[in-house]
């Protein structure tokens, strides 16, 4: 490894761009790894690797049996929240939680542990661990000893819903919970305490919490005590990492997080943040992850650069590092011709995604099977990537005879089952087969307007092209038969609706925008869609 660093390489934030939330970070000799929050999206958990620090490569989603994983039913905004991935022992460690409801007083969360000798290996069935709070973490302290933090929820009213941190020990083989649980933690002035870390340092325990709620009061708190059951004593700054009082900062929302030790003794804390649109205050591109240095004082706290928690977009890598950057902006093209799915592509909540779309019945297409409406929270035939830039274009080619109008499919960018524009094919028993224009804006019950315009567009037989263009805040759609230009529909459509801010119970949204291909047979005949090909370009 060359002990040279090259002075104009910087980090550049977020490193994770695109919903990437609730980021954990572990690393193993050189490698690093981080995984972050799915939500509803199946396989759950994403896991990027990077050996510097400034290039990070997508490798993993380890939740991908339905041992592991059963979403079907899952509302919007639930699943797999907040992540902690260790490494101890020779194995992974990776804990999450399934969320299956979190509206209303009561939150149904439930609490496991899965481990694997490698990364991207068959990971073990899961073991249940509790249910009492989200945002579970695993500590292995340097005695051996296991121990399991999480937030607890209260939903007993006149009651702080965020309850506390809570400690409990495992057994270090079965990890299994034994032993008293102990609320070691509440918090300080900001409240909704939660995404608890432990770390150890010279007989020092650090807990790291986020707090201020996931949106622009979000904030990183650090406390820390001689004791791993407190009490805990607050950082000078309270919040080491915040963009709270700092409207005009780049990175927004920026809070829960963890930090990792660089074979130097350098530490990097990752966190998330979020970027709105100017002009909107809305987040398309959801909560990213960011990374930024923590420097240790002699009062033994860690301390961001300069005394300043407002994050930074640009940060210098670690030292003694030979680093160059992989280039931006992103493009991809899929001609389906492989017999697996692109890892960047993924589906909804469905542990059986035979029963959604095959690479293999047409070689060289995606068939989506036409199933449930995009509205559904049980089986919709949906595979899309994450928005990764504020402005992109998508196409895709798609070949598909609809029988009547139940029968849809087409180019959809979608936020959830309330937020999403879609360009779809389908029929009409005038106009035979047609194009149209179907819209969902946050409405609470799920109602879209469609078509937009007067009426579809007759189409005739054989392949079309769908594309979406994506500048900011405006979305224009377009198509082209055969090899003709494209022609671009007259509706500038608001693309800031598919935000975690927009619509209604917008509080409760935690995801991001993606954009990628749907079919739906509302008779339950599975009309089959073949998509050809789909290409992803940045444009910023």
């Amino acid at each position: 490894m060359s002990t040279k660093i090259m002075a104009d390489i910087q980090i550049q934030n977020p490193i994770l761009p695109g919903f990437n939330p609730d980021p954990s970070i572990c690393r193993v000799g050189n490698d690093y790894y981080i995984a972050t929050s799915t939500f509803e999206w199946y396989p759950g958990v994403q896991i990027h690797h990077s050996t510097d620090l400034v290039n990070w490569t997508l490798i993993a989603r380890p939740l991908n049996r339905p041992d592991l994983l059963d979403m079907r039913g899952n509302p919007d905004s639930c699943g797999i929240w907040a992540p902690c991935l260790t490494h101890s022992d020779g194995r992974f460690y990776l804990v999450y939680t399934d969320v299956k409801r979190h509206s209303g007083d009561a939150k149904d969360v439930h609490n496991y542990i899965t481990t694997c000798e490698k990364i991207d290996g068959d990971w073990s069935a899961p073991i249940y661990i509790n249910s009492s709070g989200f945002d579970p973490s695993l500590f292995h302290d340097d005695d051996g000893r296991k121990w399991f933090v999480n937030m607890l929820w209260d939903y007993r009213p006149g009651k702080p819903k965020f309850g506390g941190i809570v400690l409990q020990e495992l057994d270090a083989k079965s990890l299994k919970p034994f032993g008293p649980v102990r609320n070691i933690f509440h918090g300080s002035e900001l409240g909704m305490e939660e995404g608890p870390h432990l770390y150890k340092r010279n007989g020092y325990y650090y807990l790291l919490t986020a707090e201020g709620g996931t949106e622009y009061n979000h904030a990183s708190t650090l406390a820390r005590s001689r004791d791993i059951a407190g009490p805990y004593e607050l950082h000078p700054l309270t919040h080491i990492v915040t963009s709270r009082s700092n409207p005009q900062a780049h990175l927004q929302r920026a809070g829960h997080g963890d930090w990792v030790e660089t074979l130097e003794g350098e530490t990097f804390f990752v966190h998330l943040c979020s970027r709105p649109l100017r002009n909107r205050g809305r987040s398309p591109l959801g909560r990213e992850t960011a990374i930024q240095r923590l420097e240790w004082r002699d009062d033994g706290w860690p301390w961001p650069l300069e005394g300043d928690p407002t994050p930074r977009v640009e940060v210098a890598p670690p030292t003694g590092l030979d680093v160059s950057r992989t280039p931006q902006p992103r493009e991809q093209h899929c001609d389906f011709s492989s017999s697996q799915l692109p890892i960047d592509f993924q589906w909804l909540r469905m542990p059986y995604p035979e029963e959604l779309f095959s690479l293999t019945e047409r070689p060289g297409y995606l068939r989506l099977f036409g199933r449930e409406s995009l509205g559904s929270l049980f089986r919709s035939a949906l595979v899309a990537r994450r928005q990764q830039a504020l402005c992109y274009t998508a196409t895709t080619t798609l070949e598909f005879e609809p029988e009547h109008f139940q029968q849809m499919a087409g180019l959809v960018c979608y936020y959830n089952s309330r937020k999403y524009h879609y360009l779809y094919v389908s029929h009409d028993e005038q106009l035979g087969r047609c194009l149209a224009i179907m819209s969902c804006e946050g409405d609470a019950n799920g109602h879209a307007r469609y078509p937009l315009g007067e009426s579809p567009i007759a189409l005739p037989d054989g392949p079309i092209r769908l594309r979406a263009d994506v500048q900011f805040e405006h979305l224009y759609f377009s198509y082209a038969l055969s090899n003709d230009d494209w022609r671009r529909l007259p509706f500038k459509l608001e693309y800031s609706w598919l935000s975690d801010e927009a619509g209604t119970g917008a509080g409760n949204n935690f995801t991001g925008a993606f954009v990628g291909m749907a079919a739906q047979d509302l008779a339950g005949t599975a009309q089959p869609a073949d998509f050809a090909d789909f290409h992803y370009q940045e444009l910023s």
